[in-house]
């Protein structure tokens, strides 16, 4: 797996973060320049996916496959519940909705890593 593409990912989703953070201060619900960034940071993950099932069936070392598999594929939910749930609920919660999905991104990918790197199943 590509170094930059994950690293690029967590500090997009952090900035996402923070900018939703900022909506839910103001008491506002999620807007759609931030629904754009998010959609964006979503095709970076599909990419990710892409690139990671590419990279499992080429490598030789030990990778726990299933549980690789199940973080690419998984990750790809986060952003489109949360941005449906905000979408449905259109006051601050919305975006407290969105705060939780940004911050479980960068997590999930760090896992993602560890696992590539083969530090647990």
């Amino acid at each position: 797996m590509p170094e930059y593409l994950p690293t690029a990912l967590i500090l997009a989703a952090l900035v996402a973060a923070g900018w939703t953070l900022i909506g839910l201060l103001r008491d506002r619900g999620p807007d759609r320049v931030l629904l754009g960034a998010l959609a964006l940071i979503e095709v970076g993950l599909l990419a990710q996916a892409v690139l990671g099932i590419a990279g499992l069936a080429g490598t030789e070392r030990e990778v726990a496959g299933v549980t690789f598999v199940g973080y690419l594929l998984g990750i790809l939910l986060v952003l489109p519940v949360a941005a449906a749930w905000a979408l449905a609920e259109r006051s601050r919660w919305g975006n407290a909705v969105l705060l939780v999905g940004c911050l479980a991104i960068p997590v999930m990918i760090v896992r993602l890593q560890q696992v590539w790197g083969g530090q647990g199943v």
